[in-house]
């Protein structure tokens, strides 16, 4: 028997076509991750001639679930989706756009549930795009129409709008092993640091598989230390409980106990090494002097002061070039107009940085410079900035400094809870609605972030009877969203 699970695609498709006509096995159950059209059906039934198929069924699950409110589409590349004009005017961005669509219709599936609403980022080509079709693909289809309690509603967003966020270095668990060390798939490659051990060199980071990280992946990296101290010391006193065997009922005991024991041991170095990286990582980087200056250029105006200290940063042999160009995208995106930007390119070659990576500053201004992104970036930080002070107070005040920054996307899901998101701002596709909805999924084209989601993690936890549930068509951090957007052709930005 074979037992088969894949996305309906044509290439899928063709390729069980061509194993059904030689079959292997004697049977073959088949289940797809989300809708099969009826040629892609009739496409299988013509290509089993031997009559093996004993099933075909649809499982909703054309994403990846990485957290209780978190998910992705893995979709490298899909900046690109930002910038177009029309998505379908290319093979690779047609794709892409398809598999944003078909990806969040999973989503609802699964849920077996309809949006009650559907909004999108007014401005937005892609935004506007994608809620269309999403809507399309629910209207034609009466497996979207359940009869069970209202649906959420779906906003679609769009990266171009809060190019600030995936540029920022991160304080909490999660999100630093992703911005530090790479978190693709619950997986992080470790062999680069220095004396890991090998079996420690790449290792699974998974809320559904991890107790431990499944409390902490939220945790800032002060609580982190304290929590990781304390399974430490679980981790020895087990240890010490093992060394009492004097007799055999006690070895017998040990023997039940082993295999957890064993699982126990792995997990508690596994954690000791992540932290012992990020710190060292911390410390190299000079990380915590260059976040305080991000978080200032990020939330707060002083244009004389925050170029003073970028210069200082520049200039400074113990900053790396990749977080100087961090700092300098930063800087451009908030003082645009007014800012030296040729003088800082100079400066920013004169202390080693890369020509191509001083190409950035142009690159993330046509890209998500105030002329092409929806206004709000640096607008009304009323609601952020108690948004940040009411998450924070878990923290110490050395900590605030670099937790101040609360994403964009947080003031547009607060606006929407209350009922005040205006459809100027964020129009409807399909039937308007006065109502003020407790449950909200947002989709972000182009990307979302672990901050973000971080921030929906904290909202969901501190308000009775709000789910929100957060999505986008990948995971960036400042690597991926520095790559992809210097990938993106210039001629895309039509």
């Amino acid at each position: 028997k074979a037992a088969v699970f894949v996305r309906p695609s044509v290439d899928t498709i063709q390729k069980l076509s061509q194993e059904l006509a030689e079959p292997k096995f004697k049977e073959y159950h088949i289940f797809f991750s989300n809708v099969v059209g009826p040629d892609m059906l009739q496409a299988l039934a013509d290509a089993d001639e031997n009559e093996v198929v004993k099933q075909v069924q649809e499982f909703y699950g054309d994403y990846v679930a990485i957290n209780e409110d978190l998910f992705s589409l893995n979709l490298p590349d899909s900046l690109r989706l930002c910038v177009t004009s029309n998505p379908l005017h290319d093979e690779t961005t047609s794709a892409l756009f398809s598999r944003s669509v078909q990806g969040l219709l999973s989503v609802f599936l699964s849920m077996k549930m309809e949006p009650s609403q559907i909004r999108y980022q007014g401005g937005s080509e892609i935004a506007h795009r994608v809620a269309v079709d999403v809507e399309k693909h629910i209207k034609a289809d009466g497996i979207f129409h359940f009869t069970r309690q209202e649906g959420p509603a779906l906003i679609i967003l769009d990266r171009l709008d809060d190019p600030v966020t995936p540029l920022l270095a991160q304080w909490t668990y999660q999100a630093m092993v992703h911005e530090l060390l790479g978190l693709n798939n619950n997986r992080v490659i470790l062999k680069n640091a220095p004396g890991v051990r090998k079996d420690l060199e790449e290792v699974v980071l998974s809320s559904t598989q991890d107790a431990f990280f499944a409390q902490q992946k939220h945790s800032n990296l002060g609580d982190l230390g304290g929590a990781i101290k304390e399974l430490l010391d679980d981790y020895q006193r087990q240890t010490k409980r093992n060394d009492d065997i004097s007799n055999v009922e006690d070895m017998q005991a040990f023997m039940e106990r082993y295999p957890a024991f064993r699982a126990q041991s792995h997990n508690v170095s596994k954690h000791v090494a992540l932290m012992s990286e990020l710190s060292r990582q911390v410390d190299i980087c000079s990380l915590m002097d260059v976040s305080q200056l991000e978080q200032e250029l990020a939330c707060n105006e002083d244009h004389s002061l925050q170029l003073s200290e970028l210069r200082e940063r520049i200039h400074s042999p113990k900053v790396k070039a990749d977080n100087k160009i961090r700092l300098a995208l930063l800087y451009a995106l908030r003082y645009e107009d007014s800012a030296n930007l040729r003088q800082m390119k100079q400066d920013l070659i004169d202390s080693g940085v890369s020509p191509t990576q001083v190409e950035l500053i142009d690159m993330v201004l046509k890209f998500g410079g105030k002329r092409r992104r929806s206004p709000g970036l640096y607008g009304d930080r009323s609601f952020m900035s108690r948004m940040a002070k009411n998450l924070s107070t878990g923290l110490s005040g050395v900590e605030n400094v670099y937790t101040q920054h609360v994403p964009l996307m947080m003031n547009t899901v607060d606006a929407a809870l209350k009922g005040k998101l205006r459809e100027t701002h964020f129009p409807f596709v399909g039937p308007s609605s006065d109502s003020r909805p407790r449950k909200i999924v947002v989709f972000i084209v182009g990307g979302v972030t672990y901050e973000e989601a971080t921030k929906v993690f904290e909202l969901n936890s501190s308000s009775a009877g709000v789910q929100v549930l957060l999505g986008g068509t990948s995971v960036q951090n400042s690597t991926s969203f520095l790559k992809e957007l210097s990938a993106v052709e210039v001629s895309a930005y039509a």
